[in-house]
């Protein structure tokens, strides 16, 4: 199972949010190219990287800062937020990044995420973000009546890398990821699924393993807080 250090920037800074909410942000440092130094030393052969400014606006925002990311590490980069057109796609994929993550265009524009998986196979990632078992939006500020797996069923023959499914509720929180709805999604799609929000420490990571087509775990303020470290993430993931 891969581990996916985030790096969520605001404003340029890395930050990390409870719940989504903007008003409560903690800020982890003003150098993400100096974050993802530190976790390329550490063993991360991949990132997962958020314009949370880019996810509010709908067009990037922190684009300096990811180029600075991309400059410093040999990791697989996965960038989101914001991202709602073919160009915005192509811009990123063109600026070396690995992946794409979708997450209002997939609700919103589905007809973009497949036409975007036929021309970048390997390269789309569609966000699952759910609150209460309902998808989220817009930076996770609307609910829409679509449940998870109904929103993952629509892309299961769309080619897409992975669903990346993110129970709001507990993301940022350190209350332990939602195994039980990660699980379930997992096996209600032929999509291999990345787990993200809450994780707090490595028994999350272990309880995710368990799990057929989980090939992945998101982890954030866990890793910030020194809940563990990266090394012994990826040792309990191998």
């Amino acid at each position: 199972m891969e581990i996916w250090p985030a790096i969520d920037l605001r404003c340029g800074q890395v930050v990390r949010l409870a719940e989504g909410d903007m008003a409560r942000a903690t800020v982890y440092g003003a150098d993400p190219a100096a974050t993802a130094r530190a976790f390329a030393a550490a063993g991360a052969a991949n990132l997962h990287v958020v314009d949370l400014d880019g996810a509010f606006a709908g067009d990037a925002r922190n684009r300096a800062s990811v180029a600075a990311i991309l400059a410093v590490t040999p990791a697989r980069v996965q960038v989101g937020g914001g991202i709602r057109t073919m160009a915005a796609i192509e811009g990123w994929l063109g600026a070396g990044v690995a992946r794409v993550v979708l997450g209002t265009a997939a609700l919103e524009d589905p007809a973009l995420v497949r036409a975007a998986a036929r021309a970048f196979p390997g390269a789309i990632v569609v966000a699952v973000d759910a609150r209460d078992g309902r998808v989220a939006t817009r930076g996770w500020a609307d609910v829409s009546a679509v449940s998870a797996a109904e929103l993952g069923l629509r892309f299961a023959d769309a080619g897409v890398a992975a669903l990346l499914f993110t129970d709001v509720g507990r993301d940022g929180l350190l209350r332990g990821v939602n195994v039980e709805a990660t699980a379930a999604l997992a096996a209600a799609v032929p999509i291999p699924v990345l787990a993200s929000g809450g994780v707090a420490g490595l028994a999350d990571i272990a309880a995710l393993k368990r799990h057929a087509n989980i090939a992945g775990v998101v982890v954030g303020r866990a890793l910030y807080e020194g809940r563990f470290t990266l090394a012994q993430a990826l040792a309990e993931a191998a």
